[in-house]
């Protein structure tokens, strides 16, 4: 068994979730066992290590648990990217859809600097519209996207498709 393959045995799939017709993967099995979520990190951070990543942004909230261990396996900062209304200083906003509904983040307005290399990362992608509006938040700012490192890829709903420009990895692919 490949460590993807132990990590996608540690993901618990809660049908109906948020809402009927959702089969939701919950990562919170493998973040309880330390091995496993070392892994995660490990094999989040392969691809870009020696990519000279300045900040690692996590998208909430599941990208916060992954993104700041990430960062310093990476030797990188970490900065949020978060619902909209709870960062207290002056923050740039994006919308976006997802596949259950609309939604907005937001990051601090100096929270990156014109040209920094930067990583985004969450535990999902499924339709691609959080890391898409997420891109749209670091280029706004300046800076550069050297990639986006996402534990778990729902592949039948193509989110890549919404990252045209931007180098994706994913560990566990449903």
């Amino acid at each position: 068994m490949t460590p993807a393959e132990r990590l996608r045995a540690r993901i618990r799939e809660v049908p109906d979730f948020p809402r009927p017709g959702i089969l939701f993967k919950d990562i919170t099995p493998l973040l309880q066992d330390a091995a496993a979520l070392q892994t995660a990190v490990d094999l989040l951070a392969e691809p870009f290590e020696g990519r000279a990543v300045d900040t690692v942004v996590g998208i909430e909230s599941r990208g916060f648990i992954l993104g700041a261990p990430l960062a310093l396996a990476l030797g990188a900062g970490f900065q949020p990217a978060r619902k909209a209304g709870k960062l207290p200083r002056e923050t740039l906003r994006e919308s976006f859809e997802l596949e259950y509904g609309n939604e907005q983040l937001e990051m601090h307005r100096d929270a990156l600097e014109p040209g920094q290399r930067v990583l985004l990362c969450d535990d999902l992608i499924a339709t691609g519209g959080t890391a898409a509006a997420t891109s749209r938040l670091v280029q706004r700012i300046g800076a550069e996207i050297v990639g986006a490192g996402f534990l778990v890829e729902l592949e039948f709903l193509d989110g890549r498709r919404a990252l045209p420009e931007i180098e994706v990895h994913s560990v566990i692919r449903y």
